[in-house]
């Protein structure tokens, strides 16, 4: 009597793709599509862009939920990456080398100059704070580990503006730009209306190798920031000092070489640089 095989395990194109399971793959493309998003989005808004069905998606956004991957608000039924996704993203960014350099100065910074410190990359919504060292002194601020920079009005955005090729910062610019037009919104150094301002605040950046912010920015804040550089010039990743101590903009204090040492010897092994000339 005749039998049948069975089949060999492993061998299913169902399941598989080449290298891969099928399953897996759609499901990380849907986070990568939900990663696009500035927010919360709609499950139809979700399939679409993922070229899927809604049921499907459905049930793959159903297990990220229960998986806390992913949270749905309750009125809406929007869904948005969790706290727990981000903090994922985030772990395998903080282990780029350049990253963990970066980071190991932090402490030093810290300690010597009284103001927290940041280590910022760019993202998909901007410069992105991946680590971060608190100090004893309160800042009354929201942003923490994910917060993302505005480009115009933050010592971190304005590195990455001066220091990043203009088509990686091109879309958030417009958007600012747009936004501040809209609110009739001008600044001490800056009338986002004019671009002639904008190029002199990125030919003054980079003269000088850093950019800061005062108290007029956001009351009782000011920061300084210095890039970190690949061999192109362009940055990689950005130091940050922050602090209610208006000192740290004074060049006697300090505080300014400190950060631009830090950021040089971020990462020594390296064709990296800083923008300080």
């Amino acid at each position: 009597m005749a039998t049948s095989k069975s089949p060999k395990r492993g061998k299913s194109n169902s399941s598989r793709t080449k290298g891969g399971i099928q399953s897996v793959d759609a499901a990380l493309r849907l986070l990568k599509v939900m990663a696009e998003f500035g927010g919360p989005a709609a499950l139809t808004e979700i399939a679409q862009r993922a070229q899927m069905p809604s049921s499907k998606a459905h049930r793959y956004l159903a297990s990220f939920v229960a998986a806390e991957f992913v949270d749905q608000a309750e009125r809406s039924g929007r869904y948005g990456l969790s706290k727990a996704a981000i903090e994922v993203g985030l772990a395998a960014i903080g282990r780029l080398d350049f990253v963990e350099r970066a980071a190991n100065a932090l402490p030093g910074l810290a300690e010597v100059t009284g103001a927290s410190a940041v280590v910022a990359i760019w993202g998909t919504y901007g410069p992105t704070a991946v680590r971060w060292q608190r100090t004893a002194s309160f800042i009354l601020t929201s942003m923490g580990l994910g917060s993302t920079f505005p480009l115009l009005t933050s010592a971190t955005g304005r590195v990455f503006l001066a220091f990043s090729p203009r088509a990686l910062v091109a879309e958030r610019l417009k958007i600012e730009i747009e936004e501040a037009r809209r609110l009739r919104l001008t600044w001490p150094d800056l009338d986002p209306s004019r671009p002639s301002d904008i190029d002199r605040l990125v030919e003054r950046t980079r003269a000088a190798g850093y950019a800061f912010v005062d108290g007029r920015f956001v009351p009782g804040l000011n920061g300084i920031s210095a890039p970190i550089l690949n061999w192109q010039g362009e940055i990689e990743a950005a130091i940050t000092l922050a602090t209610v101590d208006p000192g740290v903009l004074d060049p006697k204090t300090g505080a300014i070489d400190r950060l631009i040492g830090a950021c040089r010897d971020a990462v020594p092994h390296t064709k990296l640089s800083t923008g300080a000339r």
